[in-house]
């Protein structure tokens, strides 16, 4: 076991994971790390390689998975996304605790190869909330909310593979409750032995 901890974070559409993610970094600093996946698809503008994603070839990537140096991947249409195991290894040994932002299937795939990895879902309030808030974007046809709801609600029915659940109904509410979470889990008695091995050792073993 690593001091450092793997998080899941996992959400619909709409539920405000990554308003969360990006204030709880902000919030831990150099504590706390989101891994940059690979992707197949082109990339944007504006967009650097290595921040949004790790951009390759379709090549590189079918080279990547034959090589198993994926915990998981996807083909998502046309494009293929994966998080690499290397990544996340490197970032865990800095010691810092490591957030993969990622779907439940994705999520599943991690927890298989990594089984101490924390899952954690974001669940909007409600489903009316969801669907006002992906209404109140100003983006999207009624055909995409339509979609995007079906999507959700597929999403939404496996927050039982998760060892927490946030409800994102108060913002800062949502942010005290991810960052509880984060911060407990490094206080797990066997990542506490490991931080403060020296002083675990000192203790004589146990007295009636």
């Amino acid at each position: 076991m690593n001091t450092a901890c793997l998080f899941t974070i996992s959400a619909p559409s709409g539920a405000g994971k990554t308003s969360l993610v990006k204030a709880l970094l902000e919030k831990r600093d150099e504590s706390l790390a989101v891994c940059v996946s690979h992707s197949t698809r082109a990339i944007r503008p504006g967009e650097v390689d290595g921040q949004a994603y790790h951009f390759v070839s379709m090549e590189v990537f079918d080279q990547m998975v034959a090589n198993d140096e994926f915990l998981e991947h996807a083909r998502v249409f046309d494009n293929c996304y994966g998080t690499a195991r290397a990544s996340v290894d490197a970032l865990l040994d800095s010691g810092r605790h490591v957030i993969l932002e990622i779907d439940w299937q994705g999520a599943r795939q991690v927890k298989a190869r990594m089984p101490d990895t924390v899952g954690i879902f974001i669940l909007p309030p409600s489903r009316e909330v969801l669907e006002r808030r992906l209404r109140d974007r100003g983006t999207d046809d009624e055909t995409t909310i339509a979609r995007r709801m079906r999507d959700a609600d597929r999403e939404m029915s496996h927050y039982q593979d998760a060892e927490y659940l946030v409800i994102n109904d108060v913002f800062e509410q949502a942010l005290f409750d991810l960052d509880a979470i984060i911060h407990t889990q490094g206080l797990t008695l066997a990542r506490q032995k490991l931080k403060n091995r020296s002083l675990v050792d000192s203790i004589p073993p146990e007295i009636d």
